[in-house]
């Protein structure tokens, strides 16, 4: 059995809310409550998201009409354009979108993203300066920019306009580009949770909304729309809120990806055995945006943005192929150096951030390890790669650490950082730096982080009886979907249920299926995985407290409610 968890349940709805909506069931009230649903607009936004009413009119945003301008005078005149992008699945879907749409209107389209080794995220001065040679006239970027200020100001003296679409939050000083379209400089913007990719379809749309003023080719009716596919794996990779316009992009999104034309998305989810038909955001989470990342993480990330956009069908299945074989071996790289990482580490028992410093490991993969650490831990952890030459480490952190702020802390020790309160990367300036740092970082943490904080906490909708878990409820937790950031799925509490028999499953017996009732309601089934310990635990008759989310289970044609057991404790 792992460690004990804190379940804290989310607070009650106020009254004055609930009196507003009598007609709706008070447990999906409480669960539109929890996620900020507090008026009839926004709940009728998040049951019933509709593409035609609930996106936001792209010229809310500051420069667009300017960037559309300046965008159809290139297409007209035939300058050399280029899009510029990142090497992550938000930032080669956002790529995609914006080449395939200026493409269409009749321009052709350069595509830039780094080396995530050699160049690191955002523009770079050497890549700048190459671009400049080549005669870019207009370098459009995509996921990133917002915080280049001396790339911008290179590109400017070199006579290129740049126009900048990014989701990242501005940095006091910002760069002087031709536009800037990022929906956190704008406050009329109702919405600052877009994915990069979001904004880029953002800027689709309003060129599709002005084409008709220019000397272009005509964007057929709808044609924004097939772009949808690539906004929602985007969206979803990045761990963007899904919810308001996010909420729309993404249901949209995955109906349209449900029917993709894309070659290479087609043969990938060919290889990962899944139903085109039944593709949905935990499939998009799980399976196809890890192989997209994989290729930045430990090639290039071109292989990522060829499989979109590809329309031969042998490229196609050489890609995902590729992909394919390359997340393997990133799942097992990173198991690897997870191991390595955890015995370097030792003991982490009073450890209020965990620091793991090694040799040779790729930088693209100390992201994913810190994540693995954070998650099992339940602390801040940084892992720091001696790699050619440079120290650089990723960072994961918990709600009760801002991490980035830390680092704000630690700055004279590094060349250069960024990120948000919960995921960072950095470069350490040298070794003397590399030791200071380690030493400040851990005295803020100790200083900062009680040992509540490190416990970790599992957050509850709310507590129910196994008699509300109907299928009148089951119909109307289906309207919450599609689930994800900030609109988790829900999760319940049971207490007091009676253990009506148990069996472990698997062959070693590591998952476990768990018959309880409650009071005089039937019999109900459970399944619990990675809970097989328990089962050395429990017996017929015990009492048990249950954290649960609602699940279908089919089989031979037949439906039935299913629970998955997300915690277990012993009741009574």
């Amino acid at each position: 059995m792992s460690a004990p968890k804190r379940w804290v349940i989310a607070p009650a709805v106020k009254p004055e809310f609930a009196n507003q909506f009598p007609e709706i069931n008070p447990l999906i009230l409480r669960l539109l409550y929890n996620r900020g649903i507090d008026s009839q607009k926004k709940v009728d936004e998040f049951l019933l998201p509709d593409y035609g009413e609930n996106l936001y009119d792209p010229f809310l945003l500051k420069d667009m009409e300017k960037a559309v301008k300046r965008i159809f005078q290139a297409v007209e005149k035939k300058e050399k354009i280029l899009v510029y992008g990142d090497y992550d699945a938000d930032g080669v879907t956002s790529s995609a979108i914006l080449v395939e749409a200026i493409t269409a209107l009749g321009a052709p389209v350069e595509v830039y993203i780094p080396y995530r080794e050699t160049e690191g995220y955002g523009l770079n001065q050497e890549a700048a300066g190459e671009l400049i040679k080549q005669k870019i006239q207009l370098l459009i970027t995509v996921d990133c920019g917002i915080s280049n200020v001396a790339e911008v100001e290179t590109l400017n003296q070199g006579g290129v306009d740049v126009i900048i679409t990014d989701h990242h939050h501005p940095p006091e000083v910002l760069p002087k580009p031709f536009a800037t379209i990022n929906p956190h400089l704008e406050a009329e913007y109702p919405f600052h949770g877009l994915a990069g990719c979001g904004v880029a379809y953002k800027l689709v749309q309003a060129l599709v909304l002005r084409q008709a003023d220019y000397k272009v080719n005509q964007l057929e009716t709808g044609f924004e729309k097939w772009l949808l596919d690539l906004v929602a794996i985007g969206t979803i990779a990045d761990m963007q809120p899904v919810l308001s316009e996010n909420r729309v992009l993404v249901k949209y999104g995955l109906i349209v990806l449900q029917k993709t034309k894309r070659l290479g998305l087609l043969k990938l989810i060919e290889l990962m055995s899944s139903n085109l038909t039944e593709i949905d955001e935990r499939v998009v989470g799980w399976q196809i945006a890890p192989r997209l990342n994989a290729a930045g993480r430990l090639n290039h990330a071109s292989s990522a943005y060829q499989l979109l956009i590809t329309e031969d069908l042998g490229e196609a299945q050489k890609l995902a192929d590729e992909l394919n074989q390359t997340n393997r071996d990133r799942q097992q790289l990173t198991d690897k150096i997870n191991t390595e990482a955890k015995v370097v580490l030792g003991e982490v028992k009073d450890q209020k951030i965990l620091v793991v410093i090694g040799e040779g490991w790729p930088t693209g993969l100390v992201g994913l390890v810190a994540g693995r650490l954070t998650d099992e831990y339940h602390r801040p952890s940084l892992v720091i790669s001696r790699y050619n030459g440079e120290i650089i480490g990723s960072g994961r952190s918990i709600e009760a650490f801002n991490i980035i702020e830390a680092l704000e802390q630690c700055r004279p020790n590094l060349s250069r950082f960024g990120g948000h309160a919960q995921a960072c990367g950095f470069t350490v300036k040298d070794e003397k730096n590399l030791a200071e740092f380690k030493d400040k970082i851990i005295e803020l943490a100790q200083n900062q982080l009680t040992e509540q904080d490190i416990v970790p906490v599992i957050n509850i909708d709310l507590q129910v009886s196994l008699e509300d878990i109907d299928w009148p409820l089951v119909e109307e937790l289906e309207k919450f979907k599609p689930f994800g950031e900030d609109n988790l799925k829900p999760k319940f509490l049971a207490k007091d249920l009676t253990v009506t028999g148990l069996q472990s499953l698997g062959a070693d017996g590591k998952h476990m299926r768990l018959m309880v009732k409650h009071n005089t309601s039937a019999i109900r089934k459970t399944i619990g995985f990675c809970f097989g310990s328990w089962c050395a635990k429990l017996k017929a008759g015990d009492k048990v407290d249950l954290v649960f989310e609602v699940d279908i289970n089919e089989w031979n044609g037949n439906k039935e409610i299913q629970l998955k057991i997300v915690d277990l404790a012993l009741g009574g």
